[in-house]
């Protein structure tokens, strides 16, 4: 049985047909550069220590450069995009990345060197960042948009579950060389052979221009949406960056601080973990739940309960409990929303904003949520010097995300839904 876009049934016509799509997606997602980096430096961090003497707060320093890398490494990829293609542009990244990886093997004396190359990977990059992955994924799903999202963006919690351990087995054997090598080796022999053989775009775009990008001069006129300029100009745009920033800051407070705050509470460090598994299972089970609620009901609506939940977990937590079932939801609840927060943002975009010039407007999106998540930390630890508790902390948490929540709900009805109503009436 195939459901209409509001039935409860999902219609697998497009998963038929996209499948190739969606799994070239996860791929993309799993060894994209923020995901691969972010969630392996940690077993990094004690190797480049005893190598070089750097101390371990000025190694941690090195996520905010790639961070910082990042907001650039989007601002230019959707121009790239336009002007050569996004199918030329990601794969001259994911060799560019392989060889940018490659050369970090050759770090040497200060720190800084470390910065530089965490800086310029994501730039070097760029067109194998989420944004391409997304962008392809919206083109090609319409009915289960929402869904094929979420299971293209589920890649980051397969990296998160394979990156470390893959990482250790290389230091263990090979030194801290040996992540960066086998990171290149991924991008040359997965990434590069996957998007040559399944990269491709919708037939109708396809055939207006087969070697071109979805957003090039020739295939543009069929796309609907803004372009940058109009989107710049428009106050939903603005609301939904600062929802989301709002949303992302809080979610991040609770990513690094729950486990040490729950040990401050007197928990042993396998039940203040065992505690936080609860925020990574949630984390998938909310983002597939949201992807699929987004396709059917009113995305604004769906987002707004969704990001509103991490609110309830900073509550739990801010009522100081040791009961290990109620840490345990607050977690969840936190978990809910974090995994819900980057579908809901890409497919908030392409709603409101179409498709004609999605990769620059999605791209400053995430440069703004990249700025957000790399201040977060910063804005935390100063909170907790200042106070020596998470209590401030927590309740910035709770009232930013309501705040988001809330102003999502301002958002009103896309372009497309007002076309549909006028074409009903």
């Amino acid at each position: 049985m195939v459901g209409t876009r509001n039935g409860a049934a999902i219609d697998f016509a497009e998963f038929r047909q996209g499948w190739r799509i969606l799994l070239l997606a996860i791929a993309g997602v799993m060894i994209s550069i923020n995901a691969a980096l972010l969630y392996g430096f940690g077993v990094l961090v004690i190797p480049l220590q005893q190598q070089f003497g750097w101390e371990r707060p000025a190694l941690q320093a090195a996520i905010s450069f790639l961070f910082g890398g990042a907001v650039i490494g989007l601002q230019l990829v959707g121009w790239l995009n336009l002007r050569f293609g996004i199918k030329r542009v990601t794969l001259v990244s994911l060799f560019t990345m392989a060889l940018g990886y490659l050369a970090t093997t050759q770090i040497k004396g200060s720190v800084w060197s470390l910065y530089a190359a965490f800086f310029l990977l994501p730039i070097v990059g760029m067109g194998a960042l989420a944004v391409t992955w997304t962008q392809l994924l919206n083109l090609w799903f319409v009915r289960n948009r929402g869904l094929a999202l979420a299971l293209g963006l589920s890649g980051t919690g397969i990296t998160a579950a394979l990156t470390p351990p893959l990482f250790a087995w290389g230091v263990a054997n090979w030194g801290w060389q040996a992540p960066f090598v086998i990171l290149a080796l991924v991008n040359v022999l997965i990434g590069v052979p996957l998007t040559l053989a399944w990269f491709r775009l919708p037939q109708a775009l396809a055939a207006a221009d087969p070697g071109a990008a979805p957003q090039s001069a020739a295939v543009a006129p069929a796309l609907a949406g803004m372009r940058f300029r109009a989107a710049l100009a428009s106050p939903k745009y603005w609301i939904c960056n600062l929802a989301l920033c709002l949303v992302v800051s809080a979610v991040m407070g609770m990513v690094t601080s729950t486990v040490p705050m729950l040990r401050d509470r007197g928990l042993a460090l396998a039940s203040a973990t065992q505690v936080f598994t609860w925020f990574g299972i949630a984390l998938v089970l909310g983002r597939l739940l949201v992807g699929y609620l987004l396709d059917r009901l009113w995305p604004p609506a769906v987002a707004a309960v969704s990001l509103a939940l991490p609110a309830a977990g900073a509550a739990i937590f801010l009522s100081g409990s040791t009961d290990m079932v109620l840490l345990s939801v607050a977690a969840a609840l936190a978990g809910l929303g974090a995994g819900a927060e980057f579908d809901i943002a890409a497919f908030l975009i392409a709603r409101y904003f179409g498709l004609k010039d999605y990769g620059r407007i999605f791209g400053l999106h995430q440069g703004l949520i990249t700025v957000a998540s790399a201040g977060a930390p910063l804005m935390f630890g100063a909170m907790f010097s200042a106070t020596g508790a998470y209590t401030m902390m927590l309740g910035y948490c709770a009232a930013s995300t309501l705040a988001g929540s809330l102003l999502l709900l301002t958002l009103g009805r896309s372009p497309q839904a007002a076309v549909q109503a006028r074409a009903a009436a």
